[in-house]
């Protein structure tokens, strides 16, 4: 029986940048036996801006994980950080290691074996394999066995359910106390007209003010909003709702909330400027069934789920095969 096929998914640790490749990682384990570690490095604070040509293994932080032999048969990386790394792999191991970098590395990307990228970037190349959205952890399985913890808590809330995922202030949008008020009074007059439940998780980026402001307006709504503290419900919200309201900033959080097959309403954030790859990406995936405007009230309708990741790691491990 051949050996398990070893996977190193490398990042510089922050969560929402390593849970792309570490999703990846994942949907190829459950395609093959394979065991997954992960490896995460940052950069001594005098090489850390320089550009990545010009950075060392040396230069490493001490506390970043061991990059060195023996080599991974995968090397699954995402973010700036690996990028010095993930195109001097191959070099180290002899040409053992096959290696992804997810999203666009923006530098070098003749470089990687493949480049799993989302569409809306617009990436192009023989080496990259597009998808909708960005890799993610998100499965039926992994929903489904986060909900049991938070059940009692969630059960007895009404149908329909509406699960409510909130940003924050970017680049490309903002979120004002007034305008997370008005999209609050927008949610509670749909959740009570259906006779419904919340379910809100805010993000890390969601101004403070924004949050009190919306805390406020949906207090008297019946249901559950998390305030941060204890374990983290967003997999158990997904579970158990049957409508899913997703702020217009995030890509990931669209593309995560498609793939649990209920229904994504797209609420609108403040522009700063054009809205470019997120009007593409909602544009994508409301071809695909699967999102709408959010147009204040709770409709229905149904879809094939997204498997956009499994489909990367199905690419992934043919494009091993085939070298």
């Amino acid at each position: 029986m051949p050996a398990p096929l070893s996977i190193w998914v490398v990042s510089d640790g922050r969560a929402g940048i390593e849970n792309q490749a570490l999703g990846l990682a994942e949907a190829v384990q459950r395609l093959t036996p394979a065991e997954i570690a992960t490896r995460h490095i940052r950069w001594r604070a005098p090489f850390d801006r320089l550009p990545s040509a010009l950075k060392t293994r040396a230069m490493l932080d001490p506390a970043s994980d061991a990059i060195a032999a023996p080599w991974p048969d995968l090397w699954i990386a995402t973010g700036r950080a690996a990028l010095p790394l993930s195109t001097r792999i191959k070099g180290w191991s002899g040409g053992k290691t096959f290696v992804v970098q997810t999203q666009d590395p923006r530098w070098a990307n003749a470089r990687y074996d493949m480049i799993v990228a989302p569409a809306h970037d617009g990436l192009s190349g023989d080496n990259v394999f597009e998808i909708t959205g960005s890799p993610h952890r998100i499965t039926p399985d992994r929903i489904a066995r986060a909900a049991p913890a938070f059940a009692d808590r969630i059960a007895p809330l009404p149908h329909p359910r509406v699960a409510v995922l909130v940003g924050g202030k970017s680049k490309a949008f903002d979120l004002t106390p007034a305008h997370a008020a008005d999209l609050a009074d927008r949610i509670a007059a749909a959740v009570r007209a259906a006779g419904g439940s919340l379910m809100l998780t805010f993000s890390r980026r969601t101004p403070e003010a924004a949050r009190a402001a919306m805390t406020a307006r949906l207090a008297e709504v019946p249901g559950w909003i998390w305030d941060g503290t204890g374990d983290n419900p967003l997999f158990a919200f997904l579970h158990f709702a049957d409508h899913v309201l997703v702020t217009e900033d995030s890509a990931n959080m669209a593309a995560e909330a498609a793939s649990t097959g209920k229904p994504v309403h797209i609420l609108p954030m403040i522009p700063l400027k054009p809205a470019g790859k997120f009007a593409r990406l909602h544009d994508d995936l409301r071809s695909r069934g699967a999102a709408r405007p959010f147009d204040g009230t709770l409709a229905a309708w149904t879809y094939e789920p997204l498997a956009e990741t499994d489909r990367a790691a199905q690419a992934v491990l043919e494009a091993m095969r085939a070298r």
